[in-house]
């Protein structure tokens, strides 16, 4: 069996016309008979029914269609991969980011990475952490751009920058005059935080952080929209922890640091060893740009 075998079987199966499959195939109807015809001799089994107003499938051939799209998708991204090989690098690059990720952020990233690289398409793809670390194990993403701490077993890491995390506040609230707040005063106060399975290990730390600190939320309540996060902080709903927001707040809403600074992002980005190449390389300098570009300072490493 060969390659071709199977592409001219998946074509008469996606049209169940033999002549519109030799048309999409740039050949005749008769030797296109021929050679499905060989194909079921080799393996055995009728793969269609053929009557002369129709052609169906087979159970046999339903089978075997499952398996063939499989190999033929396979053999494409063996094709893609050794492209990248030869050239050192890729024409597109998939790429998550946080659905939080800032205007200024993307913005100085793409534009960096454009710069320096031109002709290389970046997809962006909004994802949580959790969504990324999953999607650079499938293969479907090249880069990741993740918040710690996750689970980043059998992956790599580049170096991490930071960004302080403070606290939400309605106006209303009575610590929203204090230049910054103590997690202790926030406790049994509701909490307004991301679901845990968009980031599940930061999640757990954000809340022992907050206990250690003496922070015990009498609620909390989830969500990830920040517009409607904001809704729920503005109604007197819970207080939420995040970074300083780039764009100014509606009226109603203060952002107040956090004494001591306990909390705060920390990103990096992530790949599959396979996968790196010196333009990912070059897309991670992007990323830092564009997270300086978003108050992110670097994290010092450990000697």
């Amino acid at each position: 069996m060969e390659l071709r075998h199977l592409r001219y079987f998946v074509a008469v199966a996606e049209e169940l016309h033999f002549g519109r499959a030799a048309h999409r195939l740039h050949m005749a109807s008769p030797p296109l008979s021929q050679r499905i015809r060989d194909l079921e001799r080799e393996l055995g089994v009728d793969l269609f029914d053929r009557n002369p107003r129709r052609v169906q499938l087979t159970e046999a051939g339903a089978l075997l269609l499952e398996y063939a799209r499989r190999v033929l998708d396979d053999v494409e991204a063996v094709h893609q991969a050794m492209g990248r090989a030869r050239s050192g690098g890729m024409t597109a690059l998939r790429v998550g980011v946080p659905p939080d990720t800032s205007v200024a952020v993307l913005a100085t990233m793409v534009g960096h990475f454009r710069t320096a690289h031109p002709d290389v398409l970046v997809e962006l793809r909004e994802a949580t952490t959790n969504e990324q670390v999953h999607d650079l194990r499938r293969g479907e993403l090249d880069l990741g751009v993740v918040r710690h701490p996750c689970d980043t077993v059998g992956l790599q890491c580049s170096a991490s920058m930071r960004r302080v995390i403070g606290v939400l506040l309605p106006r209303t609230h009575e610590l929203a005059d204090h230049s910054t707040v103590d997690l202790r005063d926030l406790n049994d106060s509701p909490l307004v935080v991301f679901p845990r399975k968009m980031a599940s290990h930061l999640y757990d730390h954000m809340l022992t952080v907050c206990r250690d600190h003496g922070f015990m939320p009498g609620m909390i309540r989830h969500a990830r929209n920040p517009g409607f996060i904001q809704g729920l902080v503005l109604a007197g709903l819970g207080v939420h922890l995040n970074e300083e927001p780039a764009q100014q707040l509606p009226a109603g809403l203060t952002w107040r640091p956090i004494h001591g600074e306990p909390l705060a992002w920390i990103t990096s980005t992530v790949w599959t060893p396979s996968r790196h190449s010196p333009v990912l390389g070059d897309l991670t300098e992007a990323v830092f740009a564009g997270l300086a570009a978003g108050g992110h300072e670097p994290v010092p490493q450990q000697s």
